[in-house]
């Protein structure tokens, strides 16, 4: 049976119902973690007041603590691993904290994070007090928050909660957990990277309260010329999964009542500029990054001081807890939805060059109790339509493929849906 459904913008579906996020929990979190000093890759691993080593203890025990109060469905891993580098010229010992939630699929895993490490002025100075509050303290708080909200349910998916190290100096920490998820075989659904998303007020007082950026890839790190060239041929460029996972991310935004506006910037991060969702990216997984709509770069990597009436660092004093809890509210709501539903189609390919028909097939995926075929004018960037149908083929009748982008996402039981993969062209037989 064949269900025609016109849709808005990105998604058709409501929010996941998720708890709402504590603004007071978050600046807890936060006051916790600029209450170290400096978090400094380089800074005191022993030192249990002061020092990255300090405040990766308090992140375990925090990851602990939410564990024990749901029963033990998160346990704490800390992995490491010896980096050397111009920052590091000596070597460093990275280190980063997990909170790992399994699920049904314990190889099919969602992963949020930002990172623990703080700085300066001066990025090898690992002594003087870099409070990292907005950056990114709020990143931590954010995933913390996240895992006590979604510790309440059991989900398909496994979540991967992680508090990074040594994001300045080389996304270290970042490299470590990609390595990590490629060596134990995990399938990413998606890597949701928070890195500055605690303030509403920007450099030189702009106010942006009401947005937050998702920055995505369009062409993939991962793939190679001919890859890239077939992209170029079938006009995926706007569609890659990352680009599909912040599309779908604006579509569970819009759907949050009294939440913030998500801007998709269509390029990997802020320009010239780079985040822990890189080295995932470079790996071939969904990745994206939120920040804030609007950044106070006074308040970034800064000495703390203030000169000619301009403050200087990185505190608490500027941040927005309210906008934090509705940067939070997005992120579990897409953890909600991704991590119940079927993992995507693998493949979708096409046939439909010289017809006014296009037939639409797809590899199955485990779980799927159905499937929602999408579809739009390849002049538009949301998709339009969709059908939902049974089984892995399906032909849309006077719907030309010269004229059409499409895409096809699993759905669940309970009507969760899958990231959409998109249609290229399919294998001749």
């Amino acid at each position: 049976m064949l269900t025609t459904l016109l849709l808005a913008g990105a998604a058709a579906a409501t929010a996941p119902a998720v708890p709402t996020p504590d603004p007071a929990q978050l600046r807890a979190s936060v006051t916790a973690l600029v209450g170290f000093g400096t978090r400094h890759t380089l800074s005191s691993t022993t030192d249990p007041k002061r020092g990255i080593g300090a405040a990766r203890d308090w992140a375990a025990g925090q990851f602990a603590a939410i564990g024990r109060s749901c029963g033990g469905c998160i346990k704490v891993e800390r992995i490491s691993r010896r980096f050397t580098g111009p920052r590091a010229p000596d070597g460093v010992m990275v280190e980063d904290v997990l909170g790992i939630q399994p699920g049904r699929d314990p190889n099919r895993v969602i992963i949020i994070g930002g990172h623990i490490d703080s700085r300066v002025s001066d990025v090898m100075d690992a002594t003087s007090d870099a409070p990292g509050a907005n950056d990114d303290a709020s990143g931590v708080a954010l995933v913390l928050e996240t895992a006590r909200l979604l510790s309440k349910r059991r989900f398909d998916a496994t979540i991967v909660y992680v508090a990074f190290s040594a994001e300045e100096q080389g996304l270290w920490g970042a490299e470590l957990l990609a390595d990590t998820a490629a060596t134990r075989g995990w399938q990413v659904t998606a890597m949701l990277n928070n890195d500055i998303v605690g303030n509403s007020v920007g450099q030189g007082g702009v106010r942006d309260a009401g947005r937050v950026r998702v920055f995505s890839e369009g062409i993939r790190a991962s793939e190679d010329l001919p890859q890239q060239q077939r992209r170029r041929g079938e006009g995926g460029e706007d569609d890659g999964p990352s680009r599909a996972l912040a599309k779908t991310i604006d579509g569970i935004a819009d759907a949050i009542p009294g939440g913030l506006d998500v801007a998709i910037d269509r390029r990997p991060d802020r320009f010239g500029r780079g985040g822990d969702h890189e080295p995932f990216l470079k790996r071939g997984y969904p990745a994206v990054r939120f920040s804030v709509g609007a950044e106070n770069w006074d308040r970034q990597h800064q000495n703390l001081r203030t000169e000619k009436g301009v403050v200087y660092g990185d505190t608490i004093e500027g941040m927005d807890f309210a906008y934090l809890a509705k940067v939070t509210a997005i992120n579990a709501a897409t953890i909600a939805r991704l991590a119940a539903a079927p993992a995507a189609p693998a493949s979708v390919g096409l046939v439909g060059d010289l017809s006014r028909d296009t037939q639409v097939s797809w590899t199955p995926a485990p779980g799927a109790t159905g499937y929602r075929i999408r579809w739009r004018a390849n002049d538009t960037a949301a998709w339009a339509k969709a059908r939902d149908v049974q089984g892995t083929s399906a032909t849309l009748a006077q719907v030309p493929v010269d004229d059409t982008f499409f895409a096809v996402s699993s759905l669940g039981p309970d009507g969760s849906e899958s990231l959409p993969t998109f249609g290229g062209r399919a294998p001749r037989r």
